[in-house]
């Protein structure tokens, strides 16, 4: 499995030297070392966990593992946010992570709390089921007559909001490109730009390798 590791360190003292940051290091290796895993990038901010915005590096590796599909590893949960909100917010993005002191804490648990509210509104779904079976057994008619009348088959909305997702994934993947553009201060070819994107871990839409003519066309979009 492939991984992004993401550190973060409360002051510029600590990140200077290296207090904290090289245990979350240790730790992440060790994980690593468990499960036999790649570690494609690593990330590390400066940021008071108090504070959940403006935080680019968190930002970055996000992005990374949406777009090379990377599980985000964290050496410490509250490394990565003391905000349940901030959490459940990246439960939602549907981006995998793991946390090496917690490892039960991944993207399927850290939301249970907002989990519970799911559990009620399935309590009252049964219990409607159960009242309309039971109504079913007595002979009453359920349902509208005129239910194909009022049947919404509009895909409208749904159409827009994969055109949308492919725009923006274009976007993240455009975005690294004019990052790896100028950190190498010189023309880059197609095929430069192919192998740097394949070598960082970076896949097509389809989960695929890229290639000069897929990298091609994001440049013309």
């Amino acid at each position: 499995m492939q991984y992004i590791a993401y550190y973060r360190v409360s002051t510029i003292k600590q990140g200077q030297s290296g207090l904290g940051l090289e245990a979350q290091q240790s730790s992440v290796t060790g994980y690593l070392n468990s499960k036999s895993g790649e570690l494609l990038a690593e990330y590390t901010e400066i940021q008071s966990g108090k504070k959940d915005e403006n935080r680019p590096e968190l930002q970055a590796a996000l992005r990374q593992c949406r777009l090379s599909g990377a599980t985000l590893l964290i050496a410490k949960i509250d490394r990565l946010s003391r905000n349940p909100a901030f959490l459940i917010n990246l439960q939602d993005s549907s981006t995998n992570f793991v946390c090496v002191d917690m490892p039960e804490a991944n993207n399927f648990t850290v939301g249970i709390l907002a989990c519970m509210a799911g559990y009620y509104r399935q309590q009252i779904s049964d219990n409607t089921k159960a009242a309309l079976k039971a109504a079913k057994a007595k002979g009453v008619k359920l349902g509208n007559p005129r239910l194909d009348e009022f049947r919404n088959t509009d895909t409208t909305n749904a159409r827009a909001a994969k055109i949308s997702n492919a725009k923006q994934r274009n976007a993240d993947i455009l975005s690294i490109i004019n990052e790896m553009r100028d950190s190498a201060g010189s023309a880059l070819s197609l095929r430069d730009l192919t192998k740097m994107l394949n070598e960082a871990g970076y896949k097509t839409p389809r989960g695929k390798e890229w290639q000069p003519t897929s990298v091609s066309r994001v440049l013309a979009a």
